[in-house]
């Protein structure tokens, strides 16, 4: 379970987890420049942020998207009694709709000024939810994905299989399941061809 510290005006402690050592590296110093803000642990892997939560017990968990092991949207989920930052590059709208859906307090861009993501930490420390507003503006323009789980699953092994059989191998399907599939997301995305369904789902964030 979180502690509440946001009113006694103690540090607060936070984790970053995020697979490139630069980022990560400099996210901590940034954030270590804060008074009121101590970085007690950095990982580079989404299945290491578990075993470090329990370890080091912070306060806010700062969270990629996009990380071997587990993403940051998997990891969120797992930690819904935590308080957490989605902190990414990709500002794709249908991630900001599944970072809400699993329970996140913030989600900020790396681009972000350093001020405006100490900030944040202090803000979701207090009980806020913190949102990237030009990104909340772009979701709501775009609205929520309309590709099921399974159209959205076989979209994203689309991704990096070349054929409807090794998509259905690796999903125990039928191949006519997955043609299935496939036509109805080409349709749903507004696509020509599966390449295009996937590009323009993994653009927004759908993926």
């Amino acid at each position: 379970m979180t502690r509440d510290r946001a009113s006694t005006g103690a540090v607060i402690r936070v984790l970053i987890a995020d697979d490139q050592d630069l980022v990560r590296g400099g996210l901590a110093a940034l954030l270590g420049l804060e008074d009121d803000i101590e970085v007690v642990a950095e990982v580079g892997r989404g299945d290491e942020v578990r075993a470090a939560t329990y370890e080091h017990d912070p306060d806010v968990i700062l969270l990629d998207i996009e990380m071997p092991g587990l993403s940051g949207l998997e990891v969120a989920e797992r930690l819904r009694d935590r308080r957490v930052i989605i902190v990414t590059t990709f500002g794709r709208p249908g991630y900001l709709s599944r970072a809400l859906d699993a329970g996140v307090a913030g989600f900020v861009v790396k681009d972000a000024p350093a001020a405006e993501l100490a900030a944040a930490v202090r803000k979701v420390m207090a009980g806020e939810r913190v949102i990237d507003p030009r990104l909340a503006v772009t979701a709501l323009t775009t609205g929520p994905s309309p590709l099921t789980q399974r159209e959205a699953e076989v979209l994203r092994v689309a991704s990096g299989e070349p054929t409807v059989a090794a998509i259905a191998r690796r999903l125990f399907l039928t191949e006519g399941t997955v043609r299935n599939y496939l036509s109805s997301a080409i349709g749903k995305t507004g696509a020509r061809n599966r390449a295009e369904a996937v590009r323009v789902a993994e653009e927004r964030g759908w993926l």
